[in-house]
């Protein structure tokens, strides 16, 4: 049912081009994840998603599970056809929303598992490794994730190695009760922070777990660049070349090459989603902001020759009109053409890689880049 085969490598770096296969279609690796939260990306339709070439979208328990409920949507066909998708989808566990958005000194968090109020009404709940396993088996997504325990960036390196060792633990409880389900592929994820021993403790111990994809959670949240990428050299030799690597929430273009040049085949990120609410697009020199009034008058698309619909059928300043009025088709815009530009960036990648000139690539690509994101 799950298959991952690697077509390409690159002969300078770690990148590769793969194929996973999935019940609701194969994923071209390496590959950006459009964020659909609650089961939808904001403000696109399937049908835009497909048009831009998205592949896979992530959804995330903790929000499904408070509202409308995993039963519901069970009861609505699951997942694909409560949302009308039929590629495939990835659930997050919801161990990130659980510490993050759980109201405040209410998240009480033991070896059973994490008990929080809701941040939409106050209720109580308690998610455990089970819990999180049965969640995303009623959503029925093909690709589904541990429930991991996620702590603050500026913990203590003692703090960080219970918070890995209690994820380990999880991890072979979501594998207990995820049993023979062959319809849904189980990912554990390494912790460790930034500590290069802890990482590699995890790294090692989530392999031996022998699951369809790996991977690596607890980045992107406060801590430097140069502190990522350490934490990724130290978890990446010791996960198996032949299954997936998936680096969670990291959407910057710039750590997409980077992290596939260090051999990450999967990413997911609400970057481009945020930004394009928020006024801010991509382009080959970097990231700039549309409400700036240099933008008032310009004729020119976003992005010259980006293929993209927004790029295709409207001007910079009729863009710069919506978003200063903040019109929601200005929003939708502004997110078809931050989703594309990651998808066509990820598709380039691919080919280049095919083709032997990642390495050139991305030095041309890191040239230009003129914004530090």
């Amino acid at each position: 049912m799950f298959e991952f085969k690697i077509k390409k490598r690159d002969k300078s770096s770690l990148a590769r081009t793969g194929v996973f296969t999935t019940p609701h279609g194969k994923v071209q690796t390496p590959i950006f994840m459009p964020v659909g939260t609650k089961a939808t990306v904001k403000t696109l339709a399937p049908e835009e998603l497909k048009a831009i070439n998205a592949e896979i979208i992530l959804s995330n328990t903790y929000h499904l599970h408070l509202r409308p409920g995993e039963k519901l949507v069970k009861k609505m066909g699951g997942l694909h056809k409560f949302m009308n998708w039929d590629r495939p989808i990835l659930t997050d566990s919801g161990g990130f929303q659980v510490f993050s958005l759980g109201e405040t000194g209410h998240v009480k968090v033991t070896d059973k598992g994490a008990e929080f109020k809701s941040h939409l009404d106050g209720t109580k709940h308690m998610i455990t490794p089970e819990k999180a396993m049965q969640i995303q088996h009623d959503l029925g997504a093909d690709i589904i994730m541990a429930f991991d325990e996620c702590i603050e960036g500026k913990s203590t390196k003692e703090q960080f190695a219970k918070a890995m060792k209690r994820t380990h633990e999880w991890l072979i409880r979501c594998k207990k009760e995820h049993g023979k389900n062959k319809t849904q592929a189980l990912f554990g994820i390494v912790q460790g922070g930034t500590h290069k021993s802890l990482r590699e403790e995890s790294a090692k111990f989530i392999a031996s777990m022998d699951l369809p994809g790996n991977a690596i959670g607890g980045l992107a949240v406060g801590e430097s660049k140069t502190e990522m990428y350490k934490a990724l050299d130290a978890a990446i030799p010791h996960l198996p070349e032949n299954k997936p690597r998936y680096l969670m929430g990291i959407g910057t273009p710039t750590d997409l090459i980077k992290a596939v040049s260090k051999g990450i085949d999967m990413f997911d990120c609400v970057l481009p989603t945020r930004l394009g609410r928020h006024g801010a697009f991509w382009t080959n020199t970097g990231l700039q902001h549309i409400k700036n009034k240099k933008y008032r008058t310009d004729k020119n698309p976003l992005q010259k020759k980006c293929e993209c619909y927004a790029c295709q059928n409207y001007t910079t300043a009729y863009i710069h009109h919506l978003m200063r009025e903040n019109e929601i088709f200005g929003h939708r815009l502004m997110t078809i053409h931050n989703i594309h530009f990651l998808i066509k960036l990820m598709h380039e990648i691919r080919q280049n890689i095919e083709k032997g000139t990642f390495t050139s690539f991305k030095k041309r690509f890191l040239s230009k880049w003129k914004t530090k994101m």
